[in-house]
Order: C-alpha cells, then structure tokens, then sequence
C-alpha cells in the first residue's frame, strides 16, 4: 500500500475510534446517573480519558508523517511513543483512583444500584466495544500502525471492564431477588475492582513498550537476528569480516546503523559500487520490514565500528 494511501487508511480508523468512544462516554455516563453504579461511572470516565487521547493521537498522526527539519532532525516519529506513555499514566492513575474509591465503599456496606437496566448496558458495551476492538487490531495490522494498535488495547480494556459489568450485574440482580439481597450492594464495588485488577495489564505493556522506545533500546532479541540475517543474505558477493548492526524502534519507524567492516580484498571502481550495496540491503531489508529507515558504513578499522 503507497505511504499515502496507508497514512489516510490511519486516519480513517483512529476517526472511527474517535466517534465510537464519544458514542460510548455518552452511553456510560447517561447508565452511570440511571444505574447509581460507581463500575459504569468508572467505565464512562475511561471512554472520556479514551476520548481525550483519541484526539490528541489524530494530531499526532499527522506530526508523525512530517519530514524531518531544523527542530527534529530524525522526523516526528518520536512523538508516537510519547504520547502512547502519557496515555498508560493516565489511565493508570485512573486505575488506582478508581481501586480506593471501590475499596472505600466496600468497607461502609457497598452500593446499591439499579441491577436491570446496569445489565443491558453491560451486554451492550461489551459487544459493541470488542466489535470496536477487533475492528482496531485488524487496521493496526493493515497499516502497521502503532497509534491503531494502541487504540485496539484500549478498546479491548473497555470490552473487558463492560463483560465484568455485565457478568457483575447479573449476579447482584439475582443476588436482590433472592433470600440474600443484603449482599447485593456490595457487588458494585466488588465489580469496580475486579475490573481495575482486569485493566491494569494493558496500561503497564503500554507503558513498558513505550519506555523501550523513548530510551532508545533496541526490539526484541528473536527480532534483531531475523534483522541480521536479512541484512547478511543482501551483502553475499560483499568481501567483509563482520558486521555491526545497532537497531531501536521509534513510533512507526525502525532505526538501522549498520557499520561492514570490510576486509583486503574489499575494492570498489567508484563511491557509486557502495551505494549500490547499500540500497541493494536496503531494499531487502525494507521488503521483510517496510518501516526500516537504515545508514550504511563502511569501515577498515574495526574499531570505528564500536
């Protein structure tokens, strides 16, 4: 798909995103004053911070696609993990947040809530907010998108925390027609931190993910040596001794400093017989993995290579 095409087709689904989370901050917040219920209260203010970081990523999108200038001189890429690591904080600190308050009305008896009307919007967000999250993961794949793909974990949170309202719900309406409605009420705060303990992963991979980028480290291992040998199998016919490769992902780009450090019986006729090794690595390189931005040296002293 060219860069153009894929850049829109981004767009596209983090718009979708965008109106879909509206549509559910909407939905929660009106069940969340119906119900009484502190888990879709909670599940309303995710949808409004998912919101509020849709919109900052739609820009950031864009920020992304510029070339590089005088201010950044390796292009905007960088503020993609930046923004994925502010997004994990803030739901993180909604996360505890929400797990005190639970852990408060717990202690003091619970809450009673409207249990009927608390279980249709939880079978109704939780269809609609994984259809949302299916929808996000097929796109993030399509595009190769690490913006998309954050979006789908998400969504896939919010699917997960309205499955435990509704599961939840379910329970306390059975709970309050029968000859236990006593406990009923503590099924609310119960339910809000089964589903604080449910979303924490997905903020914490976020966060972790978002710090490899941010401190330059490189991807994973397995990775890397897929990398090598892609890079090897396009220097064959190249008199060399070995190579150093130094790699770190930045938001949708991967990053490649690769020095050969050739031995003797490396010649070349003209500058021009290096620039053809090197686009020749490059296109393989680009043909496994598309995103590959790569700088090729090469060096006789191996020391220059450290």
């Amino acid at each position: 798909m060219p860069g153009k095409s894929r850049v829109q087709q981004e767009r596209r689904a983090l718009r979708f995103a965008l109106y879909g989370t509206l549509l559910f901050v909407a939905l929660a917040l009106g069940f969340a004053l119906l119900t009484n219920s502190d888990a879709i209260l909670f599940d309303g203010i995710y949808s409004l911070i998912a919101f509020s970081m849709s919109l900052l990523t739609l820009k950031v999108a864009r920020l992304a696609e510029r070339p590089d200038d005088d201010v950044f001189h390796f292009g905007y890429t960088s503020m993609e993990p930046t923004l994925n690591l502010f997004k994990s904080l803030l739901i993180l600190v909604a996360c505890v947040y929400a797990g005190v308050e639970a852990t408060k009305r717990l202690l003091v008896g619970g809450n009673p809530a409207e249990y009927g009307l608390a279980v249709f919007y939880g079978a109704a967000s939780t269809i609609g907010c994984f259809s949302v999250a299916w929808l996000m993961a097929r796109a993030s794949r399509q595009h190769r998108s690490d913006l998309v793909a954050v979006e789908a974990k998400t969504w896939l949170v919010d699917g997960m925390l309205s499955c435990a309202v509704f599961l939840g719900f379910v329970g306390a309406w059975w709970l309050d027609s029968s000859p236990w409605p006593h406990y009923a009420p503590l099924v609310d705060p119960i339910l809000l931190i089964t589903i604080v303990v449910l979303a924490l992963p997905v903020p914490l991979g976020i966060l972790r993910d978002s710090l490899r980028e941010i401190l330059w480290m490189a991807p994973s291992v397995p990775l890397v040596d897929e990398m090598e040998k892609h890079l090897l199998d396009s220097l064959a016919g190249v008199d060399f001794d070995h190579v150093e490769l130094r790699t770190t992902k930045r938001g949708r780009n991967t990053y490649v400093l690769v020095h050969v450090v050739v031995n003797d019986n490396f010649s070349i006729d003209s500058i021009a017989d290096l620039d053809a090794i090197r686009n020749r690595s490059e296109a393989a390189l680009k043909a496994w993995k598309p995103e590959i931005v790569i700088d090729m040296l090469f060096v006789k002293d191996p020391r220059l290579a450290l």
